[in-house]
Protein backbone atom coordinates (compact mmCIF):
# COMPACT_ATOMS: atom_id res chain seq x y z
CA UNK A 1 0.00 0.00 0.00
CA UNK A 2 1.42 3.44 -0.74
CA UNK A 3 2.23 5.31 2.25
CA UNK A 4 0.57 8.86 1.50
CA UNK A 5 -2.76 6.59 0.80
CA UNK A 6 -2.42 5.48 4.13
CA UNK A 7 -1.62 8.35 5.80
CA UNK A 8 -4.85 9.93 3.85
CA UNK A 9 -6.88 6.88 5.32
CA UNK A 10 -5.57 7.45 8.84
CA UNK A 11 -6.89 10.70 8.99
CA UNK A 12 -9.66 10.30 7.70
CA UNK A 13 -10.67 7.75 10.12
CA UNK A 14 -9.73 10.57 13.30
CA UNK A 15 -11.72 13.19 11.75
CA UNK A 16 -14.70 10.95 11.46
CA UNK A 17 -14.31 9.19 14.81
CA UNK A 18 -13.97 12.66 16.15
CA UNK A 19 -17.11 14.36 14.35
CA UNK A 20 -18.68 11.18 16.27
CA UNK A 21 -17.60 12.04 19.72
CA UNK A 22 -18.10 16.01 19.08
CA UNK A 23 -21.57 15.00 18.74
CA UNK A 24 -22.03 12.96 21.33
CA UNK A 25 -20.87 15.50 23.75
CA UNK A 26 -22.71 17.90 22.27
CA UNK A 27 -26.21 15.74 23.00
CA UNK A 28 -24.85 14.86 26.56
CA UNK A 29 -24.36 18.38 27.34
CA UNK A 30 -27.66 19.35 25.70
CA UNK A 31 -29.44 16.79 28.40
CA UNK A 32 -27.80 18.36 31.28
CA UNK A 33 -28.54 21.67 30.03
CA UNK A 34 -31.89 20.63 29.90
CA UNK A 35 -32.27 18.93 33.78
CA UNK A 36 -30.34 21.92 34.89
CA UNK A 37 -33.31 24.12 33.01
CA UNK A 38 -36.23 21.57 34.91
CA UNK A 39 -34.57 21.96 37.94
CA UNK A 40 -34.32 25.70 38.23
CA UNK A 41 -38.36 26.36 36.90
CA UNK A 42 -38.83 24.18 40.13
CA UNK A 43 -37.39 26.08 42.41
CA UNK A 44 -39.07 28.95 40.90
CA UNK A 45 -42.44 27.68 41.41
CA UNK A 46 -41.62 26.85 45.09
CA UNK A 47 -40.67 29.98 45.71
Amino acid sequence: MNPFLAVIIASAFVVLTGCNTVAGAGKDLERGGEKVQDAAKDVQQQM
